[in-house]
């Protein structure tokens, strides 16, 4: 059982990550415009017991502290998983998310973020945010122009779909908190 609450917005329920998650993340998650800007350790294409082994690798992660992962539903659908959403002690790398490509354009990823980043800075209180993305996300690059992060680097790493150029985008406890008034 997790020891981090489940978070909510106007429109999503955030719940955090269990096992009884997977055969709703297998169904969804292996679609290449998910996938394709994800860190190239995700396997592709995706096996069929992908999202049983990633819950199993990742529970223990949560249990051992530094690492929170929900889900996201609708409000007006609490038993639908469309997304996932996590935080990790990590350098450079502390939030990550993925949504089913049905349910974009709608912001909720931005609404999703914004609950979790706020669990960042005022629960755990972390002093920055930090996370790398590809250059060529457009949706996720636009979800951190809209939140006041700025890129603070460059790069190139390797996702999924091959190598690619990157920017490390970050924010302060400070400059998000400022925008949060």
């Amino acid at each position: 059982m997790a020891d981090y609450p489940p978070l909510e917005t106007d429109r999503l329920l955030l719940r955090p990550l269990e096992q009884a998650d997977a055969p709703a993340i297998q169904r969804i998650f292996p679609q290449w415009e998910i996938v394709r800007y994800l860190n190239a350790r995700v396997p592709w294409p995706y096996p069929d017991d992908g999202a049983e082994a990633f819950i199993r690798a990742t529970l223990p992660e949560i249990e051992a502290g530094g690492h929170w992962c929900w889900t996201i539903r609708p409000k007006d659908e609490p038993e639908r998983l469309i997304g996932l959403i996590d935080l990790r002690d990590e350098e450079h790398e502390n939030r990550g998310f993925w949504l089913d490509p049905a349910f974009r354009g709608q912001g909720l990823m931005s609404e999703a973020s914004a609950a979790v980043t706020d669990y960042w800075f005022d629960v755990l209180k972390r002093p920055r945010l930090a996370m790398y993305k590809a250059a060529g996300n457009i949706g996720s690059r636009n979800i951190s122009v809209r939140q006041g992060m700025r890129v603070v680097g460059t790069g190139e790493r390797d996702f999924v779909e091959g190598r690619m150029t990157t920017e490390l985008w970050e924010i302060t406890r400070e400059e998000w908190q400022a925008r949060r008034r």
